[in-house]
């Protein structure tokens, strides 16, 4: 225990210390950007510090990857170029029996970080989002008009003339019913539709319908209770915006991935940033274990090879994702793949290290 508690005490002062700087440069970054157009629209300074505290949680989910990789880097052989490790590795303790603690405790930070990005992070960079484009002046409106939607694998088409998001409400509706074989079944039309949270389905108004029976068209002044059952596509379809799945929360995400899937358009690229959002985590992880396969390889410069490989190994994470999600969009490897075989690979290639390295 007082090996682990040693440990800690060394790797957590700069845990925090590098967590601060990083959040705190990406923070700067971001207000100098926009520093400018801030002044001049006369914003105040009240608004402009809430637009960087709400984008704190962002910066924070940023840094706490680069900031454990840097401070285990960093402290890991800085203990070896004092011999610290040589005197444990020769009382019988191996590097991973030394390591174990923080390694354990970095998988904990990697569900956390999930956790916090998902019910945080995508709630106050929205808020962060919102302020800032009202002070810039950049309008963003969610209404829509010239609505298509393909619903239940393009058995339901909705055309509306336009959607409002204040109301949740469509008008002047068409919607098309077709069997699996993509054959109409029937036509109906409505003046206006509300969107019920409470039976989450379209309410039809002053609506009719057209069905095709025995090959004949026949006119209704109602809508059959089968067509308005199948009414269920979400509001947020609907909307202007397209819906970045980076951006929304996973709750969210799955509710337009579905949207697409039940429309028969393409999602690969929309799953694989899915999953993502469960794989990207656990650099927290492998950045902790890559630097204990790193440990020992030399006792010169110690802070200067801990930012090297700091960054070397970040840079090659994020572009290995980037390819590997590239692939994923266009069909060559699986979405899940794609969001996790950089995690599968730097597992492999730590254990690797690790094997090489002295222990």
């Amino acid at each position: 225990m007082k090996l682990v508690g040693y440990l800690l005490k060394k790797i957590f002062p700069l845990f925090l210390g590098a967590l601060f700087f990083f959040a705190l440069v990406l923070n700067l970054v971001d207000l100098f950007m926009n520093i400018a157009t801030y002044l001049q629209n006369n914003c105040t300074v009240k608004d402009i510090f809430t637009v960087m505290l709400n984008y704190v949680p962002k910066t924070l989910w940023y840094a706490v990857p680069v900031a454990i990789l840097f401070s285990t880097s960093f402290t890991l052989s800085n203990m070896y170029a004092t011999n610290e490790l040589e005197a444990l590795f020769a009382s019988g303790v191996s590097l991973l029996h030394f390591c174990m603690p923080i390694l354990i405790i970095s998988l904990g930070l990697s569900f956390g970080l999930f956790f916090f990005e998902d019910r945080v992070v995508v709630k106050t960079y929205e808020k962060k989002v919102e302020l800032q484009n009202q002070l810039l002046k950049k309008s963003q409106n969610e209404n829509n008009s010239d609505v298509i939607v393909f619903s239940n694998n393009g058995t339901v088409v909705y055309k509306a003339n336009s959607y409002n998001e204040e109301l949740k409400k469509l008008s002047k509706l068409y919607l098309v019913f077709r069997d699996e074989a993509k054959k109409f079944k029937a036509l109906v039309y409505s003046d206006e539709a509300f969107w019920s949270e409470e039976d989450k389905l379209w309410k039809l108004g002053n609506s009719y319908q057209y069905k095709l029976v025995d090959g004949d068209i026949k006119f209704r002044g109602f809508v059959d209770k089968e067509f308005t059952e199948q009414l269920t596509e979400s509001y947020e379809i609907f909307r202007k915006s397209i819906v970045d799945i980076q951006s929304v929360n996973t709750k969210d995400a799955k509710v337009y991935i579905n949207h697409l899937r039940k429309a028969g358009l393409p999602y690969q690229e929309q799953l694989s940033e899915y999953y993502k959002k469960y794989s990207f985590p656990f650099i927290v992880f492998l950045v902790v274990f890559v630097s204990i396969g790193l440990t020992g390889k030399t006792k010169k410069n110690v802070l200067l090879v801990s930012l090297a490989s700091c960054i070397g190994a970040s840079v090659l994470f994020y572009v290995m994702m980037m390819i590997t999600m590239v692939l994923a969009k266009h069909g060559y490897i699986s979405p899940f793949m794609g969001a996790w075989f950089p995690v599968f690979f730097f597992i492999v290639g730590s254990l690797v290290l690790l094997k090489y390295s002295r222990t």
